[in-house]
């Protein structure tokens, strides 16, 4: 019985890893195709003044701009597990279908660190079993693929033992997602593992077939990476990379005022979101090195930062319709 369990395990994680919607890139510039995305977060209402959809409306949304597909944000007021029962989600996977829309991926919001002060807690365990039960969200609506995050660093804790964590929590995380034929999609966006060497050495470590890598822009650019390094470090990845989320920002400086010496003090800019192209990100050297290495993916773009020209729909429709024009240069 243990071995027919097991076998029954591999083979679900063997499908998940080589699921059509997976596909690693190919390595050939031919077969990369532009694929638009939605993050139903850009209409959510989780920033100041952002105006707020329900998922139905979102949906629509989606298909009136023009977008090919979307990702649903797993949490309240879009799609958490917790609203969703199995007859919800025969409803909104049909109205998905009917809308002629693609459910590229149900997007989690984990963190394997989280309780790493408290060893009482069986935290690794709590977030893994979430994460297992947004697999089985995203089997039920007709997708097979969740993106998940690792872990913010705590402070005061040693580090390798939150790097442990996190293996761990993916790992039992991964086995879990496989049974429902899911792949789990690693942000570079938590703080472990962030860096692009250090995601190359966490899949390694993990080593699921189904465990893969939503790979940004944004990250590494604020970490100090040139276009060069980001280059390379999509092509260091390139076994990994199923998915990506594009969103470009300015940066707004930001002083303190020191009484004592009449003079100010600089501290970290604000990051403040801007339509596609007028930002500070290259993203042309992104995506044309995602057509070199022959990505398969979704090209997904979020709004989810006070964005320049408030959060109206107005606006909110208008700047995605601009992601939509910039995105047509690399067709």
């Amino acid at each position: 019985m243990k071995i027919k369990n097991l076998i029954s395990l591999v083979l679900a994680i063997f499908l998940s890893a080589t699921s059509s919607g997976q596909k690693a890139p190919t390595g050939n510039s031919a077969d990369f195709r532009v694929k638009t995305c939605l993050h139903s977060v850009s209409y959510m209402g989780v920033w100041r003044g952002q105006a707020t959809l329900t998922v139905d409306q979102f949906l629509v949304k989606a298909k009136e701009l023009g977008f090919d597909g979307v990702m649903l944000a797993a949490k309240r007021p879009h799609v958490s597990p917790l609203d969703y029962d199995d007859a919800a989600r025969a409803r909104l996977k049909a109205r998905i279908k009917e809308l002629g829309l693609e459910l590229v991926c149900i997007a989690g919001y984990c963190d394997f660190t989280a309780g790493v002060d408290k060893a009482g807690i069986p935290n690794v365990e709590i977030q893994a079993l979430y994460v297992g039960e947004l697999a089985r969200l995203a089997r039920d609506l007709g997708t097979n693929m969740v993106r998940i995050y690792t872990g913010y660093e705590r402070p005061d804790i040693p580090y390798d033992k939150q790097y442990a964590m996190v293996v761990e929590g993916l790992q039992m995380a991964g086995k879990l997602a496989a049974k429902y034929g899911v792949t789990l999609a690693v942000q570079n966006h938590h703080d472990i593992a962030l860096h692009p060497d250090a995601m190359k050495w966490l899949l390694d470590e993990v080593n699921l077939p189904n465990v893969k890598a939503a790979f940004d822009c944004w990250s590494p650019t604020l970490a100090g990476l040139s276009p060069e390094e980001i280059k390379q470090a999509i092509y260091k990845l390139k076994p990994y990379i199923v998915h990506t989320t594009t969103a470009d920002y300015v940066s707004l400086p930001r002083v303190t005022y020191d009484l004592e010496h009449t003079n100010y003090i600089n501290k970290t800019p604000q990051m403040r979101a801007v339509p596609m192209g007028k930002g500070f990100l290259d993203y042309k050297t992104f995506i044309n090195t995602l057509k070199e290495i022959g990505y398969q993916g979704y090209i997904a773009y979020e709004m989810c930062e006070v964005l320049e020209g408030g959060g109206s729909i107005e606006n909110l429709d208008k700047t995605a319709k601009a992601f939509l024009e910039y995105i047509k240069q690399f067709r």
